[in-house]
């Protein structure tokens, strides 16, 4: 026989978010650069992956972007602290925001790989923690970025290298 769940260990988040743009030209109409300061200023409604890890923006500039986000006990691994998957995404969407804000109107990015070092542990005591994504280069068909992300001391927790592909797609046959 089952015991019925326990109230004060089970837990449940409901997440929120608005829906992804269908039109994928709309997606394209203005600068990464335009894009990105209409996502930061609420003109754009955020991504839904935003959603899952409280992820906003601080800042965003051409080749320079700052968000936060707001680890807690659901993205947990079974060893009691935050998984390495939130440090990736973090991690991740620092490097390819950097990227997309050096993209003119009609060009976009993927990512093709990332590299992250873990260096210390992040719960849900530490707080909201925050991640800087700079560009160190970029070329036509490539871009190369960094990161890391701190706590509020200061401290660095993890840091990413990145390398996002360009995609023209008039070229793309």
């Amino acid at each position: 026989m089952t015991s019925p769940p326990d109230p004060l260990t089970n837990r449940s988040r409901t997440i929120r978010y608005h829906s992804p743009e269908e039109d994928k030209t709309k997606l394209f109409d203005r600068t990464g650069l335009e894009k990105l300061r209409a996502l930061a200023d609420g003109r754009t409604p955020p991504p839904p992956i935003s959603s899952h890890i409280g992820l906003e923006f601080v800042s965003v500039a051409e080749g320079d972007v700052v968000m936060t986000a707001q680890p807690d006990e659901s993205h947990y691994n079974p060893v009691g602290s935050v998984h390495g998957g939130f440090f990736a995404t973090v991690l991740d969407s620092v490097c390819g925001c950097a990227v997309h804000s050096t993209l003119p109107a009609g060009v976009g990015y993927t990512s093709l790989e990332i590299k992250v070092s873990f260096l210390r542990p992040i719960t849900a005591g530490t707080g909201a923690v925050t991640a800087h994504g700079w560009v160190t280069r970029r070329g036509k068909t490539a871009a190369f970025a960094e990161a890391d992300i701190r706590d509020s001391d200061g401290r660095v927790l993890a840091t990413a290298s990145s390398t996002c592909l360009i995609i023209h797609p008039g070229l793309a046959r």
